[in-house]
Parts: structure tokens; sequence; C-alpha cells
């Protein structure tokens, strides 16, 4: 199990989202170092201008959209219900796990699907300034997404995906899932909150660290699967990388109702974060640079509609 890889490396060293906001931002801005300048002046086009071109500072727009009433539709998007039994089994079925109202599997698949009409769009000068609703929400989805689908318990059905499962951190009672949506992070840096508006310095050494390839899973694995033409092969193989760790150690300490920042749990899930923080941002990066670049077999044709296609269903426009 990668539990073991991990800790000998470190011998030798209530809503359902996924990172906090600032995080998911943090995720959006480490994803811009390595869009190539083609990809960032294409993607400008799509996105609303609020977000001055920056896929960091959308990356947090999907999580506020669920809980609206235009958009709660898309609340389910943002998980799969993995059925595990940790720690002697984890894994990902998208037959089964995946409802009728969607998950983040097929809202990837859906919505970049979308994504590649758009683009051809935006290259021909068709779109521009972020004009087009179905394009530029698109676009945040994806960003968003990828960003979901590395956060463990976003690839979990237990106990409402870590909400139903109360803990201590820091002295506070919360639920685990809140914990591994940011409490780890911030005791990890040392920060209590990142900037929602440019990337932090701490994330930058994430970036770095990318760039030199110095963590436990070598960043070429991350992209075993990285081809838009099979996204729903593609988020599926992130959603089950991700959920291994449910076994791999999430719930696999002991809990005993220990204070999870001070027993040594948060200690031995900080590399795990980190990792985790990271694939999503190269995963986007690379995702959408094959996109704008036409790097995947155009075997499809999506036509887009005057309203928006996610108006008609989780399937509508895909």
């Amino acid at each position: 199990m990668r539990v073991q890889t991990l800790l000998s490396g470190c011998l030798l060293l209530a809503t359902a989202t996924a990172w906090n906001t600032d995080v998911h931002n943090q995720v959006g801005f480490m994803a811009e170092k390595f869009l190539s300048p083609y990809t960032t002046s294409v993607l400008s086009k799509i996105l609303d201008p609020e977000y001055l071109g920056s896929i960091g500072r959308a990356a947090a727009w999907a999580d506020a959209y669920a809980h609206t009433t235009e958009g709660r539709f898309s609340y389910q998007w943002h998980w799969i219900d993995s059925s595990d039994n940790p720690p002697q089994f984890c894994n990902t079925y998208y037959n089964r796990d995946c409802t009728k109202g969607g998950c983040v599997v097929s809202a990837i698949a859906n919505q970049t699907e979308i994504l590649k009409g758009c683009i051809s769009a935006a290259k021909s000068g068709e779109l521009s300034a972020g004009k087009n609703l179905t394009c530029d929400y698109a676009l945040r989805w994806v960003v968003h997404f990828i960003g979901d689908i590395s956060q463990p318990l976003h690839a979990s059905g237990i106990a409402e995906g870590g909400n139903a499962f109360p803990v201590t951190f820091g002295g506070k009672a919360t639920e685990l899932h809140a914990v591994w949506d940011g409490e780890i992070i911030y005791a990890d840096s040392n920060v209590p909150r990142f900037s929602n508006t440019s990337l932090d310095p701490w994330m930058s050494g994430l970036v770095s660290r990318i760039r030199r390839d110095d963590f436990f899973e070598p960043t070429a694995s991350w992209l075993d699967c990285a081809d838009p033409s099979t996204p729903v092969q593609c988020a599926l193989s992130w959603a089950r990388d991700t959920n291994q760790w449910n076994c791999d150690y999430v719930y696999s300490q002991v809990f005993n109702g220990t204070d999870l920042l001070t027993s040594g749990y948060a200690e031995g899930a900080y590399p795990i974060v980190e990792l985790q923080i990271s694939k999503g941002a190269l995963r986007l990066a690379t995702w959408l640079n094959k996109l704008v670049a036409g790097d995947y077999k155009k075997d499809r044709q999506v036509i887009l509609r005057t309203n928006p296609s996610w108006a008609l269903g989780p399937d509508g426009g895909a």
C-alpha cells in the first residue's frame, strides 16, 4: 500500500465542498504556472471578465453556485460515493457509485465535452469576453471538479464523505471532511488562510516541488491518464487513485476520540494533502493545455446551445 512508502519516506524527512475556498483557488493558481501562454490566452476569452483571466480566481465558484436555488442541481456533481470497507477494501465503480443526478466523474466528462466546442469557438474568434454562459460555466466547473476529485473524502461514501464523522482537531469539535478540506493543510503550512487572489508563497513551494519531481509518488504517474478524448476513463482513474487513500490512511488510523492535530494523525496526513493538491494542479493544467492544443482524438462534435446546457440536467449538452 502507498502508506508504507509514505511512512518510510517520513522517517527520512459540513457541507459538500472539497478543499476550502482558498485552497481551491490555490489549486487554480498553481495550475496557472503550468499553462502555456496560448492556453491562458484562449481561456481568458471563455472566462467571465470579472476573474481577470485567472482560473485561480474562478476555482471556488462552483461550491457557492451549488448552494444557490439556481445551481442546486449541480450539488451532487462534487463527489462520487464509493462503497468502501477500509482498510480492507476501497475502489470506485462508475455504474455503482455515480448517482442518477450525476457525480464528479460524469461532471468532469460532460463539462469537458462542452468545453471542447467552446475552445474551438474561442480559437476561431467566435467567442470572447466570457459572453457565452454555457462555456464560462463549463470552464469553471472543469477547473473546480479536477480539484474536487483529488480530495480523498470526495471519493468516498462513508459517513457522507466524512461530513457525518465527528472528530476533534486543535481542541475543536468538527467533522473529518472539514479536517481534510482545510485544517490539515493550514496546520502543515502554519498559515491560517491562503489568498483568494494570488498564489501563496507556501503553495508556490509545491509548484517548485512538482517541477523537481520531489514527491513520494513520481509526477509522471499522476498523468497516467490525461487524454481529453477519454474523459470518463480519466476522471474515473483519478477518482480511484484518490479513493485508495481512504484505505491507506484516512480511515485506517485509530481515532479513539483523540485530537487529530496532536495525536500524529495530522502530521502523517501532511505529505498526502501536499501530494493530492499538487496532483490536482498538474492534472488540471495538463488537461487544459491538451484541450486548447487539440491534443486528443476528435471523435465527437459538441454543438453549443443558446440556452445553457446545464439547464437541461446533468447530462445536458454532452
